[in-house]
């Protein structure tokens, strides 16, 4: 890894943005699986009696806060990724700003909708969770880098990025600050959760989609456009 791509770092202790898959309102886990309220409420104190506690909580368990922190570290969950590419360790990925992790989330929803829904001309709709998170961390700092390292921006390929996540893996590094490949923002990588701290939730989003007019619009409040873009020009 030459040397001058990982020179600069900063000391970063503000919120970052993670940005996750959620439901605006709060669903019944059991009415599935009977008509009747009573076994509902033993449903619900059976999932209860046998949860495993947390010393925690806010970010270990899985159904509450779990998502947030511990899940992009847990093995069962890797994914290939822009720094990872899944084999050796997991990434968490956030952002300074709400706008940039639209971006990076939309271009990934266009994505999915894309290879499994290509042919409806109708909107397709997700929901999503935003929270903030406490990182405290020394950070590599590459934003101003892509200049010369274009392939920290590569749209078509991680070989690149896979290699400087290996380094960071190896060193023991805490993550990295840099350029989005999707907008004008930032991102950040971070390899430690211990950095990581103080889940608060931030705001709820829908998505909405249509694949063959290419038109992607996100909502803060139900109903009313907030962003809106082309979603194949992300990628």
């Amino acid at each position: 890894m030459q040397a001058d791509l990982l020179s600069a770092n900063i000391d970063f202790h503000d919120d970052l943005v993670r940005n996750i898959p959620g439901i605006r309102e709060s669903q019944n886990l059991f009415d599935d699986l009977s008509a009747d309220r009573v076994d509902w409420e033993i449903a619900i104190a059976a999932e209860s009696a046998g949860r495993i506690l947390s010393a925690a909580a806010l970010i270990t368990r899985p159904f509450d806060y779990g998502t947030v922190i511990s899940y992009s570290f847990d093995s069962s969950n890797w994914q290939a990724s822009r720094f990872s590419d899944a084999s050796l360790y997991g990434v968490w990925y956030g952002a300074p700003d709400l706008e940039t992790t639209v971006y990076e989330t939309a271009w990934h929803w266009y994505r999915f909708v894309r290879d499994s829904f290509g042919g409806e001309d109708r909107d397709i709709t997700t929901e999503r969770r935003v929270f903030n998170v406490r990182c405290d961390a020394l950070l590599v700092d590459l934003r101003g880098k892509e200049s010369a390292y274009p392939d920290l921006v590569s749209r078509r390929s991680y070989a690149f990025t896979h290699q400087v996540g290996r380094y960071v893996h190896e060193q023991a590094l805490n993550g990295l600050l840099y350029p989005s490949a999707r907008c004008n923002g930032t991102n950040a990588a971070i390899f430690n959760a211990e950095r990581l701290s103080n889940v608060r939730d931030r705001v709820f989003l829908t998505y909405r989609l249509n694949v063959v007019r290419d038109a992607f619009v996100a909502e803060r409040t139900a109903g009313r456009g907030w962003l809106e873009c082309s979603p194949s020009t992300l990628g």
